[in-house]
């Protein structure tokens, strides 16, 4: 199996921000097999990193109860040159949620909004190199960003983030353009804008199962919920879930 690579502007790690810690924990152990490494509670605040067969995919943190913010997942671009990143952002109408700050031994992380306010994370490597395995049971498999702003959010992306796009469909029903093409795809930008929902808007995570019907079950009697009820699609079969504090991801099995 080898390691992930990581192009700038990529997705490069993803993290759970929860209300609690110990049934995010003993959920996705569940779903996904993963297990668990403690981080230094003085440098980093005992963040977890979720393991797969031993690899790094995934980090979880705690989210204050007592805030508004709800439970969800975080997507991460690579960035060479974070500060520089952040100010490339800003200029081309997006905004700078948390100015570049340094994680002792790991490197750096900022969170920015594309110009409708759609957040994502950058992370800028040092000790921590993104995730080591993709594609495999329990491992991230695809990052995709869904918007009711079309066109602002895939100018941004190429302006700001430097992506090259390539449309995958153009039409009323379906409208998206992928960062990268074919196999070498890397994240997916999809036109929401017929959906009433606002909420539906905003940087989605999707995770390789071998059977996602059964991953559904094993998900209802963790404690999660169905969202959306397993359907083929023309990547594979798919699903939405939430955890047992709603935060909501995908589930696929990708066709071979």
């Amino acid at each position: 199996m080898s390691i992930p690579d990581f192009p700038p502007g990529a997705p490069c790690w993803i993290d759970l921000l929860t209300r609690d810690l110990d049934a995010a924990k003993s959920f996705y152990s569940q779903l996904f097999g993963w297990n668990y490494e403690v981080g230094d509670e003085e440098n980093d605040g005992g963040y977890l990193t979720a393991t797969k067969d031993g690899l790094a995919v995934a980090g979880l943190m705690s989210n204050d109860p007592d805030n508004d913010y709800p439970d969800v997942w975080s997507t991460y671009l690579r960035a060479d040159d974070i500060g520089a990143l952040a100010d490339k952002a800003e200029f081309h109408g997006g905004q700078v949620y948390l100015p570049p700050v340094e994680v002792p031994e790991q490197g750096r992380m900022a969170m920015i909004g594309d110009p409708s306010g759609l957040g994502v994370g950058l992370w800028q490597f040092a000790g921590h190199t993104g995730y080591q395995s993709q594609g495999e049971p329990g491992t991230p498999a695809w990052h995709e960003l869904h918007t009711r702003k079309f066109e602002s959010s895939t100018k941004f992306y190429s302006q700001a983030l430097g992506w090259e796009l390539e449309v995958l469909s153009d039409n009323d029903q379906f409208r998206y353009q992928t960062l990268g093409s074919g196999e070498q795809a890397r994240a997916g930008i999809m036109d929401i804008s017929h959906f009433d929902d606002p909420s539906l808007a905003g940087w989605k995570v999707y995770f390789n199962v071998a059977d996602v019907d059964q991953a559904v079950v094993t998900a209802v009697a963790s404690g999660g919920t169905e969202i959306s009820a397993p359907m083929d699609s023309d990547f594979g079969r798919v699903a939405v879930i939430a955890d047992p504090t709603g935060a909501e991801f995908y589930v696929i099995a990708a066709n071979n």
